[in-house]
């Protein structure tokens, strides 16, 4: 494969950048899906152009689209955890009423 030019570089950047940002997510995260240590735009371009050196655009798109997948499912599994049974409301407000209270007989004496 060849290099990637200045100019796809500036523009693959730009983009991971603009990507990032549509996700809510930054560099540091997008540095730890690639596996490397900094989260600085050179340290992602040096694994930018070893992806490219192994599969061209398309061996980029892969791997993006493969975190971007990992991402979503990970927001997705949060999302079921955080709306499954939660203690507080498994309560009816007669229960909720009478902790309140006992709380309050507690705390005055």
């Amino acid at each position: 494969m060849s290099k990637l030019s200045q100019q796809e570089e500036k523009e693959l950047i730009s983009f991971i950048k603009d990507w990032l940002k549509s996700h809510g997510f930054n560099q540091k995260d997008l540095a730890y899906e690639l596996n490397i240590k900094s989260s600085r735009t050179s340290e992602i371009l040096i694994k930018i152009r070893e992806l490219y050196k192994k599969g061209g655009m398309f061996n980029i798109a892969k791997n993006l689209i493969k975190i971007e997948q990992n991402w979503l499912n990970n927001i997705k599994n949060d999302y079921y955890d955080t709306n499954q049974a939660q203690p507080y409301n498994q309560l009816g407000i007669d229960s909720l009423d009478s902790l309140v209270n006992q709380i309050n007989q507690d705390t005055s004496k």
